[in-house]
């Protein structure tokens, strides 16, 4: 079989971390690329806003790549379309609700040139000169998402998404399992499957069952009713807006993606509520407590979000009120914990009273539990099968899962980002890695802060720095003023008299010894200088600040 009988399929993102997920498929001269998302930076990535991942390899292949075919409106799905456009322009494929997401987000990111946005309802077909990509209903914790069957003439490829099996989904419109099931009676080559709850057995429960809840909490309520959720799970804001419809209440949508998804949600008939319901965020005060819900966003405790902007009095216009009662309808994020207690924390001590998921059922997962997965492996049957959307030991557990239901070992791939899996019609087998990674936006800078930049951002916040500026003259190369100690991090001047001396000392001392010697070389001047201090301070601290001497000549 030649070479251009290879299926290859390479994850560039979200393979051993959650986030990031971006996956390519390439056959003879055509790529099209599954999901195009970012992930969020880690408490260590000092000033980093985003995460987005390297796509060097589409670049490379630029004239290949025939789409980016999106799965759902999930930021960690959708997230680097803004940057990866501008890179390579090619035309996105995706439901109604998610292109109106992605299209408010490219508007905001204000991009100078035009691009292609398909809207493509759950069972069309865009066929390509060798491929059919077809794009199945699923379930998930936002409303139209999709999984995608790529049908190649090696096989059909079928790409879950995320999802999880819902019998009773808000919006009426059931998993397509019937389709996935002819699917997999026509034979899949590959499964590639979501494996976030992979550890967790039985089912997911049905968004369903969060409506009684709601009901039950809002019954209770004397004052405001301010719920934090993720602002794309419009099927838990449709039943936040039913609760307070059914006790008399008239909601205020707080924060900008909040915002902008329920206005988005809101024209394009997904989520129904009436005009005279939905109130401004500036008329809450004009309004009896009892008679208000308010829906922001921060349901990770994220600092400049709307509900820790309460918490903390930084907001604007809501303030912290007596008989508030907050609802976090959301589970934390992997490293968030610290946050939401935080931000609990001091919702308490404000005197409100709050509800979280140990208390009271208010949220449930978007992702199938090991029961699902199951059903999903069943139906598909496929020949080869690789997880998904995970940490490793998400991928593994789903591994696992498979070897128990008789998938044989040597049939199952767990791949890295990079990995280039290639099947032909007779084997399968890892041929070798691509370049990927993390491209780091801060700001408006993207991919100029890199490991060198994040280690010294780093080191400056753990170990502070010291500045030594000194003034020479620069006919007779001697010491005019100087050295001043300037500390940022580092010590208190004040209380440091002693230490801050006995640097200058040292500063001066070597630099005089460097002129006297005729060593007139700036970056050797400051290399000195710089040895010399580090070693006192170590010496009298134990700390490595950052040593930065500065030389000016007059």
């Amino acid at each position: 079989m030649s070479i251009e009988e290879k299926l290859k399929v390479i994850p560039l993102g979200g393979l051993g971390e959650i986030g990031k997920n971006i996956t390519a498929i390439e056959y003879k001269e055509e790529i099209i690329v599954i999901d195009c998302g970012a992930a969020f930076p880690d408490e260590e990535m000092y000033g980093v806003d985003l995460i987005i991942p390297d796509v060097t390899y589409l670049l490379n292949n630029k004239e290949k790549v025939k789409g980016i075919f999106i799965t759902h409106g999930h930021e960690d799905h959708i997230g680097s379309l803004p940057y990866i456009l501008k890179q390579i322009n090619v035309p996105v494929y995706g439901s109604k609700l998610t292109l109106g997401i992605i299209e408010k987000k490219l508007k905001d990111s204000n991009l100078k040139f035009e691009y292609k946005l398909n809207v493509v309802a759950p069972g069309n077909i865009i066929k390509l000169e060798n491929l059919a990509i077809e794009f199945i209903r699923t379930t998930h914790s936002i409303a139209d998402s999709c999984a995608i069957a790529i049908h190649t003439p090696l096989g059909t490829i079928l790409h879950t998404g995320d999802f999880k099996i819902d019998y009773t989904p808000i919006d009426g419109l059931f998993m397509d399992l019937q389709r996935i099931s002819e699917i997999g009676k026509e034979g899949v080559l590959l499964l590639m499957a979501d494996s976030t709850n992979a550890e967790r057995g039985g089912h997911t429960i049905s968004e369903k069952s969060i409506g009684e809840t709601l009901n039950k909490i809002f019954s209770k309520a004397d004052g405001r009713v301010i719920v934090a959720t993720f602002a794309s799970n419009i099927h838990r804001m449709q039943q936040i807006i039913n609760s307070s419809i059914k006790h008399g209440r008239k909601v205020a949508f707080s924060g900008r993606s909040m915002e902008s998804i329920s206005e988005v949600a809101r024209e394009l008939g997904y989520l129904h509520i009436p005009d005279d319901f939905v109130i401004e965020v500036d008329e809450i005060a004009g309004m009896d407590n009892d008679k208000v819900t308010i829906v922001t966003t921060g349901s990770q405790g994220e600092p400049m979000a709307g509900l820790a902007r309460i918490a903390f009095s930084t907001h604007k216009k809501i303030k912290v009120e007596p008989k508030d009662l907050f609802i976090i309808s959301a589970s934390p994020i992997p490293g968030n914990e610290k946050l939401i207690s935080r931000v609990i924390n001091q919702l308490f001590k404000k005197g409100a009273d709050v509800i979280y998921e140990a208390l009271e059922e208010v949220h449930v997962s978007g992702h199938a539990f090991r029961e699902e997965l199951k059903l999903m492996h069943r139906l598909v049957k496929p020949k080869y099968f690789i997880p998904i959307h995970g940490e490793y030991r998400h991928l593994k557990h789903h591994k696992d899962l498979a070897e128990s239901l008789g998938m044989e070992e040597n049939k199952i791939f767990i791949l890295e980002n990079g990995s280039v899996f290639e099947a032909t019609k007779d084997n399968a087998k890892l041929c070798g890695k691509v370049k990927t990674g993390n491209i780091l936006v801060d700001g408006l800078g993207v991919g100029d802060v890199g490991n060198i930049v994040l280690r010294d951002r780093r080191h400056l916040a753990q170990e502070g720095m010291v500045t030594i500026v000194v003034a020479i003259e620069r006919e007779s190369y001697t010491l005019i003023s100087g050295p001043d100690v300037i500390t940022r991090g580092f010590v208190y001047v004040k209380e440091s008299e002693e230490l801050i001396g006995k640097v200058k000392e040292v500063a001066k001392k070597e630099l005089e010894y460097a002129l006297e010697n005729q060593i007139i070389e700036w970056y050797l001047l400051k290399s000195n200088m710089k040895r010399a201090v580090e070693t006192l301070i170590y010496e009298k601290t134990k700390r490595r600040p950052t040593i930065l001497p500065i030389i000016m000549e007059i």
